[in-house]
């Protein structure tokens, strides 16, 4: 006969193994927990061999610090927001930017959290309910504009924050910046040394910081070399395919249609190059492409475009390290970065020409 305490015992769900702790790993390290914790922050006064035996025991427990006990203690979260507009993905630019930020925090005691809103709506918004929520203890953003809510509230609440990208407002605050306005510029150079006289900017939205940079260098470049600009008409690098193609179609069946091109994005460059193609012309000998990428994508498939590369992972990482400074009071509220572009031009037009088949 089976006993009820025996059978409830049996009917019981198995209890889940309990969660390791600082405790666990100190006595299954023969160590303090103290000694335990400060290893696991890479606490100067702890040595490399001492730090690593821990780290490797932790990984191997699974351990996670308690977040609720860790902001009890220290009032921070460790956590970090990337806040990300859900605009369809260019090439996995959101992705390698993600990468580079979990890259460098991999090594501290940040985790990140990406939070994604509709493009559609106020920008704002979410920045707003995670300081409101106190969510992070920093946030990271981009898509600025030149006068940025996002910048002026995070400001005024004295909440860390670092942008991909640059206001003209005059507030000092951490940014990496791709220089749009000298990509702009030596673009046009470029089209010029191919021998077009006649070309036609596709920039960003224009209520973005970087499209008036890049409308600023397009316009320097032309006046200088004394080229003609052929205006596109209600369309940007974050139109639908279908409407670039089109206005380039357009532009293309006319006598002084142009004949090269500067595109504020890769995306927007396959539609360019498809706009004209669908017109009968030829890239490479009609008409040339600057893009800027964030890959060698073009290089080994459409070789007649020329590019500039755009790192998204090395903005990742230098605004990981920023907002971590910013938060620990170890970095300056100045501190910034202005990538330099670098346009891989081919080597010749006849080399061009033969890389892309054209007879």
């Amino acid at each position: 006969m089976v006993s009820h305490d025996e059978t409830r015992s049996e009917d019981a769900p198995a209890q889940p193994p309990a969660r390791p702790t600082l405790k666990t790993i100190a006595r299954l390290a023969g160590l303090g927990v103290t000694t335990v914790s400060r290893a696991l922050h890479d606490a100067p006064d702890i040595g490399e061999e001492t730090k690593a035996r821990v780290r490797k025991l932790a990984d191997s427990l699974g351990y996670q610090p308690n977040r609720a006990g860790v902001r009890l203690r220290t009032g921070r979260s460790h956590v970090i927001a990337l806040v990300l507009a859900t605009e369809a993905e260019e090439l996995g630019i959101n992705s390698q930017l993600i990468y580079g930020i979990s890259e460098a925090l991999s090594s501290s005691t940040y985790q990140l959290v990406v939070m994604m809103h509709d493009p559609a709506s106020n920008p704002l918004e979410p920045v707003r309910n995670i300081v409101e929520a106190g969510a992070a203890d920093g946030i990271l953003f981009a898509r600025i504009e030149p006068d940025d809510a996002r910048v002026r509230f995070l400001t005024e609440r004295g909440v860390p924050f670092a942008t991909h990208g640059r206001t003209s407002m005059g507030i000092v605050h951490p940014y990496f910046d791709f220089d749009n306005e000298a990509y702009a510029e030596s673009a046009v150079k470029r089209l010029a040394s191919l021998g077009r006289r006649r070309v036609a900017l596709v920039g960003p939205p224009p209520h973005l910081a970087y499209a008036r940079h890049m409308a600023s260098g397009f316009c320097r470049g032309v006046t200088a070399l004394g080229l003609e600009t052929v205006a596109v008409v209600g369309i940007d690098t974050d139109s639908p395919h279908e409407c670039i193609q089109a206005e380039v179609f357009r532009l293309m069946q006319r006598a002084d249609r142009p004949d090269g091109f500067v595109s504020g994005g890769a995306v927007a460059a396959l539609s360019v190059t498809a706009g004209a193609e669908s017109a009968g012309l030829v890239l490479g000998r009609d008409f040339d492409v600057v893009i800027k990428e964030s890959s060698d994508l073009f290089r080994k498939f459409r070789p007649a475009i020329e590019t500039a590369h755009e790192d998204f992972r090395a903005a990742g990482r230098w605004l990981a390290r920023a907002i971590v400074g910013r938060i620990e009071g170890t970095a300056d509220a100045d501190t910034h970065f202005l990538d330099e572009p670098r346009i891989a031009v081919s080597e010749t037009m006849e080399a061009r020409v033969a890389a892309n088949g054209i007879r």
